[in-house]
């Protein structure tokens, strides 16, 4: 039994860090991590218009220059702001109207003072100008920073990835979820005989005659800051149209030059069928004029809006392995359809607090399924994401703590998929709940969100009070158990809960028999169920993640 368990345990982690961008658990906080993730009105005096990055890369010696150019609507009167840039990476100056502004630092926070106050409503900006040696990632993208190496041609090779770290850790920006800039540009200065790739459209390419050229993309959408990438290497280009909800999408294709016909092959048997499947799902691609991208990089993969990270070496499955044990999960490339997912669940909704990345995340690790759906069936997809269960810890609650940029359990991958499917069966009209997915992402269209937006949207438009069952699987570490009781040959049942008014609808059935809906509240009441016994019981336990007990 031990030897099991802790089996089981080693596979939910593997698997675990299959997708999982997150840190270790924090029991304790400190200031920098309320400085990080709580919004003051240092962070709300300001919304985020437009940024340009202009970043160099000395690639020999790991060093990063450059500035970061802040437009900005102010949203009340003020004289100082807060931005964030890690505190291994020097703010050379901060500049506005011509001068220099005064500022001071506070872990990775920056606190700048202006000259006169900023009156609300008026649109206004500054340049900060920084350099240093990025944070080098270990372990992309789990650990966030900068990836340095080389390809296996010997050619330098660079990303970033900084999901939950903080984009800050290698630019200036407003670091925080709940405010995205409406557009940027981005300029990436990189040695002659490298290109770079970043988000949204290639504008200009400049030789700046010093062994340098700068490469311009624009972002014509609002973007999260920990989007903004920088991918760097000896590229070649192809690309393809497709014929989508919103007219001709653009797919373009970026790839080390002697991976070229293995890239042609995956993503011609991959991308269309995924962007078909998702926009009847979800909706159209929500960032047609920016286009769609897949970046061959040196990590496994990062939702990087308009400009997917790729590293799932030209193979199906998560590297070759079938996250689910049923088989489905090696007949398509899982980083293209899980990191593309995350265009419409993380992209275009994105949680205003990082405690609430389940928003993206169980959301995407449900798409996969219904990917599945549409390509073998929806019993197929159904057994695809209740064989994704046996990586679920049940260690802490899927929401994590509020204002410290901190998110919860990773069980909002695997856990949070196999809520969307019970919450897909108690609704119980696949056309409805279809048109929950496309209504929420046509209602928060490019929006930030929080758990009750979402949780109320798809009570709302379900036409069920589903807050108590979001609740108990988000909020709570531990899964409900149907109690069953015959007491004088008569049935009664209960949920054994941690949320007080749990009535989840579930289904049973005599063996052999049709199921049917039962609302059992958390006190036993009398069930109808005609020739119910103790051992023909049956309960749906395929579609819904719970445990059942029968005294």
């Amino acid at each position: 039994m031990k030897l099991n368990r802790l089996l089981i345990c080693v596979l939910a982690l593997i698997a675990f860090n299959a997708k999982a961008q997150l840190g270790v658990p924090k029991e304790t906080f400190t200031r920098a991590d309320s400085l990080r993730g709580n919004l003051t009105p240092l962070r709300t005096c300001y919304d985020i218009g437009y940024y340009h990055l202009d970043v160099k890369f000395d690639i020999a010696n790991k060093f990063i220059s450059g500035s970061n150019l802040f437009k900005f609507t102010a949203v009340q009167d003020f004289t100082k702001l807060q931005f964030d840039l890690f505190a291994n990476l020097k703010v050379e100056k901060v500049v506005y109207k011509g001068h220099e502004l005064p500022y001071t630092r506070e872990y990775n926070a920056v606190f700048v003072t202006f000259p006169e106050t900023i009156k609300k409503g008026s649109k206004d900006e500054f340049t900060v100008y920084y350099s240093g040696h990025p944070t080098v990632a270990k372990r992309a993208p789990w650990d966030g920073g900068v990836v340095f190496t080389k390809d296996s041609l010997g050619n330098p090779w660079l990303a970033t990835a900084c999901q939950g770290v903080g984009a800050s850790i290698w630019w200036p920006n407003k670091d925080h979820q709940y405010d995205e800039v409406d557009s940027a540009l981005i300029s990436i200065s990189v040695p002659d005989s490298l290109q770079d790739v970043s988000n949204g459209r290639l504008r200009k390419v400049t030789n700046l005659k010093n062994g340098y050229t700068r490469y311009d993309w624009f972002v014509a959408n609002p973007i999260n800051n920990y989007d903004i990438e920088a991918n760097i290497g000896k590229y070649i280009h192809f690309n393809d149209t497709y014929d989508g909800e919103k007219g001709k999408l653009t797919l373009d294709y970026w790839v080390l030059s002697y991976n070229l016909a293995k890239a042609k092959k995956q993503f011609g048997e991959n991308v269309k069928d995924m962007i078909k499947a998702f926009e009847y799902w979800f909706g159209p691609y929500p960032f047609y004029e920016d286009g769609y991208k897949l970046i061959e990089t040196p990590h496994l993969g990062m939702e990087h809006q308009s400009g997917t990270a790729y590293g799932n070496h030209f193979i199906n499955g998560y590297l070759g392995r079938d996250l689910s044990r049923t088989g489905w999960g090696l007949k398509w490339d899982f980083i293209i359809v899980h990191e593309s997912g995350h265009e419409w669940f993380g992209n275009n909704i994105t949680s205003k607090d990082l405690a609430d990345m389940w928003i993206h995340e169980s959301f995407t690790n449900y798409s996969e399924s219904l990917f599945i759906e549409q390509r073998y069936g929806k019993l197929a997809g159904q057994e695809y994401v209740h064989g994704t269960r046996f990586s679920i810890l049940n260690d802490r609650p899927i929401v994590g703590p509020y204002n410290v940029n901190k998110e919860g359990s990773g069980d909002m991958y695997y856990k949070g998929g196999n809520l969307m499917n019970m919450i897909r069966t108690i609704i119980n009209d696949d056309e409805k709940w279809r048109s929950i997915l496309r209504g929420l992402n046509k209602t928060f269209y490019h929006k930030t969100v929080t758990y009750n937006d979402i949780v109320d949207y798809v009570s709302a438009n379900a036409g069920e009070n589903l807050n108590p069952v979001f609740d108990q699987y988000l909020k709570h570490k531990n899964i409900p158990t149907l109690n069953f009781m015959f007491v004088e040959g008569k049935l009664y049942c209960r949920w054994v809960a941690d949320v007080a008014d749990f009535n989840m609808p579930v289904k049973v059935r005599i063996k052999g028999g049709e199921y049917q809906f039962i609302k059992p509240t958390t006190h036993f009441e009398p069930v109808d169920i005609k020739d119910a016994k103790k051992d023909n019981i049956e309960v749906d336990t395929f579609n819904y993640y719970i445990g059942v007990l029968v005294d």
